[in-house]
């Protein structure tokens, strides 16, 4: 009796070579350019973000050992901040709403495989950070997510859906354990 082969996973590459050499290119120049700058040369990161693609507004500071995976797909609005050890994996657009902080080790995902067919091909999302949001140390926002106006993630919590504004979120999943208040004159 004959069994039906297994499905394995795809060895194909899952985007263009242009699109793979700009990484690689991409990750020359930040690894050489800007992983070793100190805090004050941040004019310069923001330079080498858009010179690649990224659109940046002003006072947006990504800092030298924060990593983007592909600068086209960044967009960050004004007064926002990539901390040190963010990884930004921007496999989909990643948008960076105003007066924003992604902190320390914070890792933003836009990327994943779909776990029910066999070759498990890659599966993206855009991911949207509202404005006035504080993504704390170490938490993890996967493909589709959208942490809505005001809102905080807590330290190592999950977010894989689509959370209220201006809610303190914590846990994995991230549940809402309360309301934000905030003084933006403060």
């Amino acid at each position: 009796m004959d069994a039906a082969a297994p499905v394995l996973p795809s060895r194909a590459p899952s985007f263009p070579l242009r699109h793979r050499l700009l990484r690689l290119i991409w990750m020359i120049v930040w690894a050489l350019g800007a992983s070793w700058t100190p805090k004050k040369l941040v004019r310069w990161r923001r330079f080498l973000l858009r010179l690649f693609g990224a659109s940046m507004a002003d006072r947006t500071d990504v800092r030298g050992s924060a990593r983007v995976w592909y600068p086209p797909w960044l967009r960050m609005e004004r007064a926002t901040v990539l901390a040190e050890g963010v990884i930004c994996y921007n496999m989909a657009p990643i948008t960076i709403r105003e007066n924003t902080i992604i902190s320390q080790r914070a890792f933003l995902c836009a990327g994943t495989h779909d776990y029910t067919r066999g070759s498990h091909p890659l599966v993206t999302r855009p991911i949207e950070i509202g404005p006035h949001a504080w993504v704390c140390a170490e938490a993890f926002v996967g493909p589709g997510a959208v942490v809505s106006e005001g809102c905080v993630v807590g330290a190592r919590a999950v977010v894989n859906g689509r959370l209220a504004p201006w809610g303190v979120y914590a846990g994995n999943p991230a549940v809402r354990i309360k309301e934000r208040q905030f003084d933006a004159g403060s």
